[in-house]
């Protein structure tokens, strides 16, 4: 191999270590492209079942009464729509409980608002109290999920921060039918309220990772949008698992992975959420993401982490190899040309891809997406690297803040310490 494209022929070791450095480059790069083949592939395999499995509704028939679960803090962005779409659903055996911390919180007034106009769909606010030791989400759902009525077959979890179709319910029970499903999961299509830079650069973030959910969720739950049956909950003792943590859902993964059941995630299921951040806010809210997964899914932290890595240091190499070449006249600048255009190709590729669902998952959201479209297609390495960023911030410390608390987790996930922020 030819060691000219980072320096003239030199004698002896220097060749020598110039050869190393261009086999190193080689061997960073060959894994880039691999890797992004493959989440090329995964997108394909996304996008392909999403436009399937969207058409195919009518097969999701009623299987049994579904209690939901919905935990409500302050006034969320369109907060009653969303619980009225909730209570709207096309399901006819269903039954919701709204959970607050404190009678005083302000989402009373609009839970109560949405369950006067929608009397047809059974509905409690339940206040479960401030949380000691564990997050006050896991709080309200130990609360809630405490006392179950016999009839209730399945059950249903939701973020009122969301806005579900009104096929939600029917679409995340449909698949508990097969006995090797252990719960069924959708995702969040964030929406920018703003058009901003930092609201971009997290939606389409957000999009990368939604990217890799195929026919399977690799045993991930998300909170805001999962169903399990009544019977698997209770066998696999999630309500007492839940004791002490933080995360709701990645400790129920846990749960469903150790016990060897599948988590089916169904595009049926991915709402739609808004979001507006400054940049301050936007890396918070990405640390904070990755900082949890780290503490309760280690080895998925880890693979995101080395995945990241690989790829923001090819195209950091590649980029400083190309300078090196021509800035320092050198002919041979071919090969990280070709580097950089295969992953940007594949970049550009998944970005379009994911993008392009945006009329399936949201249609009625397209003029606020441009944006998102426009950083997620043409400028997906910025996102990679913020992304990236984000990731290795998560990597230092155990402290996050969520729902205006500061949390302080221990090595296993616990929580050690909480402190109330004052707004």
């Amino acid at each position: 191999m030819d060691a000219g494209i980072f320096c003239e022929t030199r004698p002896g070791l220097q060749q020598k270590m110039d050869l190393l450095w261009l086999i190193a480059y080689v061997f960073l790069a060959g894994i880039a492209i691999v890797q992004s083949l493959l989440v090329a592939i995964n997108v394909y395999e996304h996008r392909r079942r999403a436009l399937i499995r969207l058409k195919k509704l009518s097969y999701y028939a009623p299987t049994g009464r579904v209690h939901v679960f919905s935990p409500c803090k302050g006034h969320d962005t369109n907060l009653e729509e969303n619980l009225w779409a909730l209570l709207t659903q096309d399901y006819p055996d269903y039954e919701v409980t709204f959970i607050v911390e404190d009678a005083s919180d302000p989402a009373c007034q609009v839970i109560r608002r949405a369950m006067a106009a929608c009397p047809q769909t059974p509905a409690r606010l339940l206040v479960a109290g401030q949380a000691e030791d564990c997050g006050q989400k896991v709080h309200n759902l130990r609360m809630a999920t405490a006392d179950l009525k016999p009839e209730i077959r399945h059950l249903a979890f939701f973020d009122s921060d969301s806005r579900p179709k009104p096929y939600w319910v029917r679409a995340a029970i449909y698949k508990h039918y097969l006995p090797q499903i252990g719960a069924t999961t959708g995702y969040r299509w964030l929406i920018p309220q703003k058009p901003t830079v930092p609201n971009h650069l997290v939606c389409a973030i957000n999009c990368n990772v939604m990217a890799v959910l195929g026919r399977d969720s690799h045993h991930i739950v998300w909170g805001g949008s999962w169903a399990i049956r009544r019977e698997t909950f209770e066998q696999l003792n999630i309500h007492q698992a839940w004791d002490g943590m933080l995360s709701d859902d990645l400790v129920a993964s846990n749960c469903l992975r150790r016990s060897g059941l599948k988590v089916r995630f169904d595009p049926a299921c991915v709402l739609t959420s808004p979001v507006d951040f400054d940049w301050s806010g936007m890396f918070d809210f990405v640390r904070r993401q990755y900082c949890i997964t780290r503490h309760y899914a280690f080895r998925w932290w880890l693979l995101a982490l080395a995945a990241a890595t690989v790829g923001n240091l090819a195209w950091l190499s590649s980029l400083g190899l190309l300078a090196c070449t021509i800035f320092g006249e050198r002919p041979s600048a071919w090969l990280p040309t070709v580097v950089l255009g295969v992953l940007y190709s594949l970049g550009f590729y998944r970005g379009w891809a994911m993008q392009s669902l945006a009329a399936v998952y949201s249609p009625e959201n397209l003029p606020e997406l441009r944006g998102v479209r426009r950083w997620h297609i043409w400028a997906s390495p910025a996102v990679a690297l913020v992304q990236w960023l984000g990731l290795i911030a998560s990597a230092f410390g155990n402290r996050v803040r969520w729902r205006a608390i500061d949390y302080r987790l221990g090595t296993d996930g616990r929580v050690l310490f909480k402190r109330i922020l004052v707004p």
